[in-house]
């Protein structure tokens, strides 16, 4: 694979790509990096990519490992002299002016935390497979080749995350 075709993958994967970085790191900064990072590093691995093999899961497993390396590092770092973060309480992101009133759109923010809390609670082998399959539009067999996994593993993994997420948004709704 060469650089043009690498350049065409940016352009056609590029948006649902930096969804997948945004929805894994929950702040743009971060997904800002992650994205950077993994098409940095599929220049640096293009020989191994195969346009013809899914190159979107590829791309998506290199951010999930990446991902992952960059948690590490940090858990390893606070082990070592742990720092303490300010609170940030930034609004939602995205444009709410379709909705009808302000009421409706404070509580379409809120709805949207609460499920954005909920799923960043989520152990890693069951949100990555939710966030791909919902945020990167990614099919059961996708993602199962990203991952490495059996399509069928794909798929509990997915119920026992929708199971995890509506209990846990009842509880929150009592």
């Amino acid at each position: 694979m060469d650089i043009d075709e690498l350049i065409e993958l940016v352009k056609l994967h590029g948006k649902s790509i930096y969804g997948f970085c945004y929805k894994l790191t929950g702040n743009k900064e971060d997904a800002d990096d992650l994205y950077q990072e993994t098409f940095l590093r599929a220049v640096e691995l293009r020989y191994k990519m195969d346009a013809s093999r899914n190159p979107k899961a590829f791309l998506l497993s290199v951010a999930i490992l990446l991902h992952k390396n960059n948690r590490r590092k940090l858990a390893r770092r606070q082990r070592i002299a742990p720092v303490t973060e300010l609170d940030d309480t930034a609004a939602g992101s995205g444009s709410l002016a379709s909705q009808t009133t302000p009421e409706h759109a404070v509580l379409s923010l809120e709805l949207r935390a609460l499920i954005r809390d909920a799923a960043h609670r989520l152990n890693d082998k069951l949100r990555l497979p939710l966030y791909m399959y919902y945020t990167a539009n990614m099919t059961v067999e996708e993602i199962a080749a990203a991952l490495r996994v059996p399509p069928g593993t794909v798929k509990s993994r997915l119920h026992k995350a929708r199971q995890a997420l509506r209990k846990e948004l009842e509880v929150d709704s009592l």
